[in-house]
């Protein structure tokens, strides 16, 4: 009898990106790494790792955000709560899959500040479900679970129903019978401030 692989998982992405970039003085969404604005390069990791849709949650500085969008095949929508915190945007963001499809297995929620952040990355997030079972597969660096995240479709209703700043850090840091982490040390490091962009400017 032949093996049959498992059909693969099919995915979107919820780019996490309505902050208002206070500590930055400026839109970090548009600061350029490797010539592409951050926003950019998130988005196109998460199409290039296979996720559709992506959905772009904007919020502060959407006006000037979204042109920077306008050639890649995103959804891009507004979160006008985005003064709420994390959590509003992650509701914005799973409201938008489910009305664009009903046949998502899981979500990625992604941040639009971590350089290290790439299709890569999600990858190993993919293999790791699919090696664990885990309903749940986040990246762990800094001593927790954080974004990027695969959550599958059991936690859309609790992805929805979030409130607050802490975003999804209960869910990815909750039951370890269905969390599994993936060791990934260089996303702890995020774009707050003008030192920290500095500092990625100037690496090797």
């Amino acid at each position: 009898m032949t093996d049959v692989a498992p059909p693969a998982l099919r995915f979107g992405a919820i780019i996490l990106a309505a902050g208002a970039s206070t500590r930055m003085g400026s839109p970090k969404q548009l600061l350029l790494l490797d010539g592409q604005p951050l926003v950019v390069r998130a988005a196109t990791a998460a199409l290039d790792a296979g996720a559709w849709p992506v959905v772009v949650v904007l919020g502060a500085h959407a006006e000037k955000i979204r042109p920077v969008l306008s050639r890649l095949p995103v959804l891009v929508v507004e979160n006008s709560a985005w003064p709420e915190g994390m959590a509003a945007s992650i509701r914005t963001g799973i409201t938008t899959l489910g009305q664009f499809s009903r046949t998502l297995d899981a979500a990625l929620i992604a941040l639009c500040d971590q350089p290290a952040f790439s299709a890569a990355v999600v990858a190993q997030l993919l293999a790791a479900q699919s090696a664990t079972g885990r309903s749940i597969v986040a990246a762990r660096y800094a001593s927790r679970q954080g974004a990027p995240a695969l959550l599958l479709r059991s936690h859309f209703p609790a992805l929805a129903a979030l409130t607050g700043e802490a975003g999804a850090r209960e869910l990815l840091n909750g039951d370890p019978a269905q969390v599994t982490a993936v060791e990934l040390p260089a996303l702890a490091h995020d774009l707050d401030t003008p030192a920290d962009y500095d500092a990625v400017k100037s690496a090797p």
